[in-house]
């Protein structure tokens, strides 16, 4: 009898694992990767600004993992809706919670719930189609927008709010999002960062990026690119020379205006029915920590865009640390024949290329625990769900979608794909 494992989640951490367990196991092994959505690759297809293309093209790799005959992908199935965690130890041999992080941090501050203060994930989902999110959910009406944080996340949102829709039209950004994007008002954008450069997170190949916006001035200002000290990592090294080389130029009159700032925090966002301005404190380190030093500032931005971290939410009866975010494990290992994977396991940290490794010590501990062990007689999932009316989206369900996705776009004369908005257009995909 085959080893039978389920995966929760199609992200790269999912599909990462159904690899490694195809890979490592020494026995035969069946894999039933679980999705929520009709659509796998989760962070790949969902998070990926639309036009980095090359990280993207990830999905090509994942979906040789999909097309093994050891994996099966079943979208459209929800765990603690459609299945519990009972159901599931009761059809497999184990099961890896892989779902991700899937939400960003707060920042805690007066005026966060107000209209046009909004998480950066919302913001990412939208222009990358993500079914949860409708597509009029964001009008760009403000001339001014701050985006809170200095990572990549933070790079891609303002990259995409830099472009023309004219940039972004050969990507696979969904047409009406693309539309809205066209009728942006926004003029200026404000990344800040609470500490100086020499802190910020994100990566020099993004950074430089932003340095060939074609219809953006980069602004940094001198005083606030000055760092201490000079013996510093050459990744870090690298994203000093390029921000202090920025605050060395004049702008030149592109139509809209970046300015990247730095020891600045967030202390409340100001207005009454809707966000009308970011009041920040200027900061500075002591012993370590950022302080504030009572020097205030005001912008007048309509939208507040928090990116300063993302976090995982709890799964229906899987154990889980409100502290860490992440669910307890050792090695993976959760409880008996439960285990979890990728950030949900870890934290957000690493690049996407880091969740290989990390399910591939999640499956070597799951291969030694049940080494020997008496295998599960499964239950009939398949059955289970349809009696509870649910008809799961396989692989070829997914083919598709991938291909009314790129009908579309030849119908548009827009690149390769133009994504489908919505689960309705998705099912009306599937059904042909």
């Amino acid at each position: 009898m085959s080893l039978r494992v389920a995966v929760v989640g199609s992200g790269p951490a999912g599909i990462y694992t159904a690899e490694a367990l195809v890979k490592q196991s020494a026995e035969p092994v069946d894999v039933d990767v679980l999705e929520r959505l009709p659509t796998p690759y989760g962070l790949v297809r969902y998070g990926v600004a639309p036009d980095h293309t090359s990280i993207k093209s990830i999905a090509n790799y994942l979906r040789k993992v999909l097309e093994l005959p050891q994996v099966r992908f079943l979208g459209g199935v929800t765990l603690g809706e459609h299945l519990s965690v009972e159901d599931l130890l009761a059809s497999y041999d184990a099961v890896v919670y892989a779902t991700g992080a899937m939400v960003d941090r707060r920042m805690g501050i007066p005026g966060e719930d107000l209209p046009g203060s909004v998480a950066a994930t919302d913001f990412v989902n939208w222009y990358c189609g993500h079914p949860d999110v409708d597509p009029d959910r964001f009008v760009l009406d403000s001339p001014e927008i701050a985006v809170i944080g200095v990572g990549n996340v933070a790079v891609d949102v303002v990259r995409v709010l830099a472009k023309t829709a004219e940039e972004l039209a050969a990507t696979d950004v969904p047409h009406d999002v693309l539309e809205r994007l066209g009728e942006s008002q926004v003029k200026a954008i404000h990344m800040i960062g609470r500490r100086g450069p020499e802190h910020a997170k994100f990566t020099l190949k993004e950074l430089r990026e932003l340095g060939e916006l074609a219809n953006a001035d980069v602004c940094v200002r001198p005083d606030e690119a000055v760092v201490l000290g000079a013996d510093f990592p050459r990744q870090i090294r690298g994203n000093i020379d390029v921000l202090q080389s920025w605050a060395a130029r004049a702008p030149v009159g592109r139509p809209r205006r970046l300015d990247v700032r730095f020891w600045l925090r967030p202390v409340e966002i100001l207005g009454t029915d809707r966000v009308e301005g970011l009041k920040l404190e200027r900061t500075r380190l002591e012993d370590g920590r950022v302080v504030g030093t009572g020097v205030y500032e005001t912008l007048p931005v309509g939208m507040v865009l928090r990116s300063v971290g993302y976090q995982s939410v709890p799964l229906p009866g899987v154990p889980f640390d409100t502290g860490s975010m992440t669910v307890p494990n050792v090695a993976g290992r959760v409880r008996e024949r439960e285990y979890v994977a990728g950030w949900l396991k870890r934290g957000p940290t690493g690049v996407i290329g880091t969740n290989k490794s990390d399910a591939a010590e999640t499956v070597r501990t799951l291969l030694s625990d049940l080494a020997g062990h008496d295998r599960v007689r499964p239950a009939a999932l398949d059955d289970l769900l349809r009696s509870r009316g649910v008809e799961p989206v396989t692989y070829e369900h997914w083919l598709r979608i991938e291909a009314a996705e790129e009908a579309l776009a030849r119908t548009l004369g827009r690149g390769e794909r133009v994504k489908l908005v919505g689960l309705d257009a998705m099912r009306d995909a599937v059904q042909g």
